[in-house]
């Protein structure tokens, strides 16, 4: 046990590891405390005393398992004596035709379980020297002693065939099958550490997915596309992004505040300075803050998105001077109490499953907008935006469309959010046609992105 180690410690500083006598003697003397047959804890004591940071984690990890797993020592052709005389013969018969190439002794040196010299060869091209060119094409000299290892790989592997085709009778078809099958998978093995060639600490600096394009990316996926998982990252979005405008509008009206001066306070307070404006006043007036009424749609065509819309409605009631909201699919309920009494998830499931409206019933925006005339017109006023969440599909009942100009008529604007496609806004029993022209602005709204874009327009 104790070669072994001390053959793996020599292959780990060939590598790049920085392992010191000390740290060899203490890793000596505690594999000695636990069973070394137990390769849990004999790996985590190596670990413990060679890898002293994550990045040389990483990389005792991979050669712990090409030491030890691929190229085990203890196992295999080592425990047949015949097998193993044999492959010392072919080894040394190889040494001998190679010339003295250190890229093919190198080869040879792992097939016969030494890979320090394969090691060293991998290290080189992976960090060349200090004295090599740094400019155009500096990695030619890599690429170079890869294309010659590789080459030398298969020239061993031909020399291999060769030996073993010339002296089938002095050796047996079955000895030869493992021979050559041990040497294949050795020179599988070479062939891909030559390959993939992997840095030390390489996963630790994989690039990271910077916020904004994390964000940018799932706000390309349509709400009705979104699995749980997205839909409640999409949810702390929305919430983080209603914050930074909260904290933008904020600012907005503390800086008006303070920008329009006060003459006449301005000049009273300067009598008591001969005149001069020693304190200088400021008019303080309250923001201006519009009004908002929602109508949303709460049809099975437009479920998926209708959670999405009441979330970012009820959070941003703050940087309004009042809400109202409603909820519909063939009659109409003012769900503004449940916005005001219940934390927002709360609210949100509450109104999707306990308004008092047929949840089952085909959607019929006729008679919502006449059931809003009857009760709730009188709350329109020239400060008021009107926001209606729908897909516009009224199952070929009378659109009542005159309802709709006459709410145009009362308030500021009216905002038609559309969840659904819009190439399919004017097919089928759709009566988008004909309601954006009776609206200031009509935006398709299916995913987070457009969602985003329309609340800071409508905040900002």
């Amino acid at each position: 046990m104790l070669d072994l180690v001390l053959k793996f410690v020599s292959c780990s500083r060939v590598a790049g590891l920085r392992i010191s006598t000390a740290e060899v003697l203490d890793c000596i003397t505690q594999l000695e405390l636990i069973d070394v047959m137990d390769e849990t804890q004999f790996a985590a004591v190596l670990r413990a005393n060679f890898a002293k940071s994550r990045r040389e984690q990483a990389k005792f990890d991979h050669l712990y398992h090409l030491f030890f797993h691929e190229l085990r020592q203890d196992a295999g052709i080592a425990h047949s004596g015949t097998l193993a005389d044999q492959k010392a013969e072919i080894l040394n018969a190889l040494k001998m035709q190679v010339n003295g190439s250190q890229t093919a002794h190198a080869i040879i040196d792992l097939l016969g379980d030494d890979p320090s010299s394969f090691l060293e060869a991998l290290r080189q091209i992976q960090s060349p020297g200090e004295g090599q060119s740094a400019g155009m094409g500096a990695n030619l000299g890599s690429v170079t002693q890869r294309l010659e290892m590789l080459l030398g790989l298969r020239n061993i592997k031909g020399a291999l065939s060769q030996f073993l085709n010339e002296n089938r009778s002095r050796i047996p078809w079955e000895d030869r099958r493992d021979l050559m099958s041990h040497f294949d998978d050795r020179l599988e093995t070479a062939r891909r550490l030559l390959m993939e060639n992997p840095r030390p600490g390489y996963e630790l600096s994989k690039p990271i997915k910077s916020y904004d394009r994390h964000l940018k990316e799932l706000g390309k996926i349509s709400f009705a596309s979104l699995t749980p998982r997205e839909v409640a990252e999409v949810r702390e979005l929305i919430e983080q992004l209603v914050r930074k405008f909260k904290d933008t509008v904020s600012r907005r009206y503390a800086r008006a505040n303070s920008g329009v001066l006060d003459v006449k306070k301005t000049l009273r307070g300067s009598a008591k300075y001969q005149g001069i404006p020693m304190e200088i006043f400021f008019r303080s007036r309250p923001p201006r803050k519009g009004k908002i009424v929602t109508l949303c749609d709460l049809s099975g065509s437009v479920w998926s998105a209708a959670r999405f819309m009441l979330n970012i409605l009820y959070s941003l009631q703050e940087c309004f001077t009042q809400v109202r909201s409603f909820v519909f699919v063939a009659g109409l309920d003012e769900v503004t109490q449940v916005f005001e009494s219940f934390e927002i998830n709360h609210a949100i499931d509450k109104v999707l499953s306990e308004a008092d409206i047929d949840y089952h019933a085909a959607t019929d925006y006729g008679q919502t907008f006449r059931e809003f005339k009857k009760d709730y017109m009188d709350i329109l006023n020239k400060k008021t935006t009107f926001i209606i969440i729908g897909d516009g599909r009224t199952n070929y009942t009378n659109p009542e469309e005159g309802l709709l100009e006459e709410m145009r008529d009362r308030c500021r604007r009216i905002i038609w959010l559309n969840p659904e496609t819009e190439l399919f806004w004017h097919s089928g029993d759709s009566e988008m046609r004909l309601y954006q022209t009776y609206c200031h602005e009509v935006r398709p709204c299916q995913n987070l992105n457009q969602l985003i874009d329309f609340i800071k327009d409508l905040v900002l």
